[in-house]
C-alpha cells in the first residue's frame, strides 16, 4: 500500500525537480548576460568619453601694444643733477627774502632782493670809466700815429690797454653788479628745497642762498632717482615710460607718468642697485620732494597678440594655445612668449584673430577635438 502511494507521488517530485533546475539555469544565464551588458556599457561610456565634446571658456584675441614692467623704488628730487643752487658772484646783502622752503615756483618768480656791496659797485663803475679812458687814449694815439708823432709800439700799447679795459668791463657785467636793489628770479620751474640765507644777511661770492629742485615737464633733467636690479638694467633705455606709485597709505592710489632720461652704467656700492633717472611732471601731484615712491618702468614695448596667462600652455614642444575653428574643433597653435605683464602675455604665432581663444578647459584638449564653448558662443 505504501509502495503504491510513493509510486503515485514520484512523477510530481520529478516534475518539481525539473522546474527548480530550469529556474536555476535561467537565473545563471540572465546573470551572465547582465554582466556582459554592463561591461559593454562601461566600454561604450569610456569610448564616448574619449570622443566626447569638451566644454571650454573662450575670449576674443587681438593685437595690441604691450610692455614688460620692471619694478623700481626710489625718491623724488633726489638726483644731484636736478638740483640748482642759487648764489651771487659778488658780495651782497639780502634786502628781502620772498620765498620759503617747500614753496613751488615757476621760471621768473622773484626769489629775493639784494643790494650789492659798495665796493663791488665801485669796481663796476671803475671798469666803465677805464673803458672810456682807454678808448680815448687809443683815439689820441691813433691821431698822433697818423701824423707821424707816435710810434707803432705806442699805438699797439694803446690798443692793448683798450682791449684789457673792455674785458674787465665784460667780467663786471657778467656778475650783474648794479647800484641799488636788484631782484633775483627763479631760473627754472621747481620747488624751493632749502633757504640758506635770511633777510639782512651779507653773503659772500659763490655762497649758497637757496636751492631749487626742478620739477617741470619742460626740464629734461631727472627729478626722480630709482634703483633697479642689475639683471633688469639692460632692458631699460632712455625714453621708456615710467609710472610712479606712492608707498604710503595716503598715496596708495596716486600715480604720475614720465619717462627715463638716464640709466646708470655701474652698480651703486651702497644699495647694490643700478640707478635710473626719470623725469616726471610733478607740479600738480602729491609727489613732493623727498617722497619715497615705487615705479613701473615699461620695457620691451612692442605689438603682439595679447592673451591671458591662463591661455598659454607648455609641453615638450614649447608654448602653445588653443583656438576654436568654425567647425567647433580645437586648433593647437604654437606661440613664442615675448612679454609677460601680470596676468597677460604678449605672444607671437600663427594666431587667427577671428577665432576664439580657449582660456578654461584647455588642459583637456587635443588638436582637432570637438568642443562646446561656455554659453554656446565665444566670450
Amino acid at each position: 500500500m505504501r509502495n503504491s502511494l510513493f509510486s503515485a507521488q514520484r512523477p510530481r517530485i520529478a516534475a518539481y525537480a525539473i522546474s527548480v533546475t530550469c529556474v536555476a539555469l535561467l537565473s545563471a544565464a540572465l546573470g551572465s548576460w547582465s554582466l556582459a551588458t554592463h561591461a559593454a556599457d562601461a566600454a561604450a561610456a569610456d569610448d564616448a568619453a574619449d570622443k566626447g565634446v569638451v566644454a571650454v571658456q573662450t575670449v576674443r584675441v587681438q593685437r595690441a601694444t604691450i610692455a614688460q614692467p620692471v619694478r623700481a623704488y626710489g625718491i623724488v628730487a633726489a638726483s644731484a643733477s636736478n638740483l640748482t643752487t642759487v648764489n651771487l658772484p659778488y658780495v651782497a646783502r639780502i634786502v628781502q627774502m620772498r620765498v620759503q622752503a617747500g614753496q613751488n615756483v615757476t621760471r621768473g618768480t622773484p626769489l629775493f632782493v639784494v643790494q650789492a656791496d659798495p665796493a663791488a659797485v665801485l669796481a663796476a663803475t671803475q671798469a666803465k670809466s677805464a673803458v672810456t679812458l682807454a678808448q680815448g687814449e687809443l683815439a689820441r694815439t691813433q691821431s698822433l700815429y697818423d701824423k707821424g708823432l707816435a710810434t707803432q709800439s705806442q699805438l699797439a700799447a694803446a690798443r692793448k690797454a683798450a682791449e684789457d679795459a673792455q674785458q674787465a668791463l665784460a667780467a663786471q657785467n657778467q656778475t650783474g653788479v648794479a647800484s641799488g636793489s636788484k631782484v633775483i628770479v627763479a631760473p627754472l620751474d621747481g620747488v624751493v628745497l632749502q633757504v640758506s640765507a635770511a633777510q639782512g644777511d651779507q653773503v659772500q661770492p659763490g655762497a649758497a642762498i637757496l636751492q631749487l629742485a626742478g620739477g617741470s615737464s619742460r626740464d629734461a633733467r631727472a627729478n626722480v632717482v630709482l634703483g633697479v636690479e642689475p639683471s633688469d638694467a639692460s632692458a631699460i633705455h632712455a625714453g621708456d615710460t615710467v609710472t610712479l606709485h606712492g608707498l604710503s597709505t595716503s598715496l596708495a592710489k596716486a600715480a604720475a607718468d614720465g619717462h627715463v632720461v638716464l640709466v646708470g652704467a655701474s652698480v651703486d656700492q651702497q644699495s647694490q642697485l643700478v640707478n635710473v633717472g626719470a623725469n616726471v611732471p610733478l607740479g600738480q601731484t602729491a609727489f613732493i620732494p623727498g617722497t619715497r615712491v615705487a615705479a613701473d618702468i615699461a620695457t620691451r614695448s612692442g605689438t603682439h597678440w595679447v592673451v591671458p596667462r591662463a591661455a598659454v600652455l607648455k609641453d615638450g614642444h614649447g608654448a602653445y594655445v588653443f583656438q576654436i575653428t568654425p567647425q567647433n574643433k580645437a586648433r593647437r597653435v604654437a606661440v613664442l612668449t615675448q612679454v609677460e605683464n601680470g596676468e597677460r602675455y604678449g605672444v607671437d604665432g600663427a594666431i587667427d584673430g577671428a577665432q576664439a581663444l580657449v582660456v578654461s578647459g584647455n588642459y583637456e584638449l587635443k588638436d582637432g577635438m570637438a568642443v562646446q564653448t561656455g554659453g554656446g558662443a565665444p566670450r
